[in-house]
């Protein structure tokens, strides 16, 4: 059977614009929650997101290239080009250059709310000023699928190109249906993971009014998942991508392997548009699809779980209840978990991108991050959340956990190599 490795990560958060700089706030407790500015909140009741921080798209693609795409796309090729790099596939930056097969290489990208602000704009534009004012760019800079398409072309990836969105999970669905590709041959390579630019009004104005933000204007306690007093996420903006590739190649290559994707699980609740299924059965089976060997043969004590965790009172009591119904009572106690959303907030189809940045980090530095702005536990949330300081402790398996609206769950493994 083959195995899929991974030989590059790239990040763009709120606590950080590169891998090292997500790695060192990670491990720190850095909050990267703060009031909105992007847009005047005097009418919104929801103040805060995870907003980038001295994040310069024209510095990093040039204006002429940066004008012509939506943020979120900004975003993918700007951590993408970081994984890249550290993978040694990127042989000239400058010139988007190879050195693979173009055709075995893919992409598998995707984005929860897409070019949000582009389409918002651009609306906008048509009802003030008329149709000739409508951006020619808009359809290609709003469409959820384009970063996907964009990184293909950034690096000439001629393979299988597929953008995916099962909301808030999709960055670690990308992931995982990029380790299927190449798992079942399609691929020796693949660009995988999530991007997201939705800090904008209509995005904070329909997921609060749906009743899924907070309304805590604080940032040192809007975000607290597991929590008692918790009472919605934060939005948030980022991208996340990791480079998967077959073992074999990566070792004929001399490349340098970071860890290795060994399990992905994926269901759907089937339940109900934005409510995860209180009873969890399907969350539970994703868990157990992604575990890369029988319960029975783990050491839970040294296992890591970097949990969806988005402060809501819902997903955090209904994930806990999962993990108890798919590894045991007893196990479910052993783990150490931790919610990096305290930190970043709900990059929506980035998160699950860069929380498996985050386990995976967390495996191979043998260090827990925490969840910080945890006050008071909860008796429905009783497992070792890791509250507000990193633990040293032996990690031999990182798990990384995302729910979506519409019922999504995966599950990504992995483990050091």
């Amino acid at each position: 059977m083959k195995r899929i490795v991974i030989t590059g990560m790239g990040a763009l958060t709120p606590i950080g614009n590169t891998v090292p700089e997500f790695r060192e706030a990670l491990f720190a407790g850095k909050n990267g929650i703060g009031l909105i500015t992007k847009f005047d909140t005097t009418d919104f009741k929801w103040k805060v997101a995870g907003e980038l921080k001295d994040f310069d798209a024209a510095a990093h693609l040039g204006k002429a290239v940066a004008r012509k795409l939506d943020p979120f796309t900004q975003y993918a090729i700007v951590a993408a080009r970081e994984a890249m790099t550290q993978s040694g596939l990127n042989a000239d930056p400058q010139k988007g250059e190879v050195n693979i097969d173009s055709e075995r290489m893919g992409v598998c990208f995707g984005s929860g709310v897409g070019g949000v602000e582009t389409l918002c704009a651009d609306h906008k534009n048509l009802l003030e000023k008329g149709v000739r004012k409508v951006s020619p760019y808009c359809v290609p800079k709003m469409i959820f699928n384009i970063a996907a398409g964009n990184l293909a072309i950034e690096f000439k990836a001629n393979g299988i190109c597929t953008a995916v969105s099962t909301a808030c999970a999709t960055g670690a669905t990308a992931i995982g249906e990029g380790y299927r590709a190449i798992l079942h041959g399609y691929a020796d390579v693949m660009i995988c993971g999530g991007s997201e630019a939705g800090v904008t009004p209509l995005t904070l104005a329909g997921f609060g009014n749906c009743q899924a933000l907070t309304d805590n204007s604080d940032p040192e306690q809007a975000c607290r998942p597991f929590d008692k007093n918790r009472n919605g996420f934060v939005m948030a903006e980022g991208a996340g991508v990791m480079i998967l590739e077959e073992y074999e190649h990566a070792k004929q290559r001399g490349a340098q392997i970071i860890a290795e994707v060994c399990g992905y699980g994926a269901t759907c609740d089937a339940h109900h548009v934005t409510a995860p299924d209180p009873e969890a059965t399907y969350v539970a089976k994703a868990f157990c699809q992604a575990l890369p060997e029988e319960i029975s043969k783990i050491d839970f004590s040294r296992v890591y779980l970097n949990a969806h965790g988005t402060s809501t009172p819902l997903n955090d009591k209904t994930e806990t209840t999962a993990v108890k119904k798919a590894f045991g009572e007893e196990n479910a106690k052993k783990l150490h978990i931790s919610s990096s959303k305290s930190m970043t907030g709900h990059m929506l189809g980035a998160t699950g991108a860069v929380e498996a940045i985050a386990a995976v980090l967390a495996l191979t530095e043998n260090r827990i991050p925490p969840t910080i702005h945890y006050s008071e536990s909860d008796p429905e949330c009783d497992l070792d959340y890791t509250p507000n300081q990193t633990v040293e402790t032996p990690v031999d398996l990182a798990l990384s956990s995302n729910l979506g609206f519409g019922g999504h769950n995966a599950v990504l493994a992995f483990r050091k190599i």
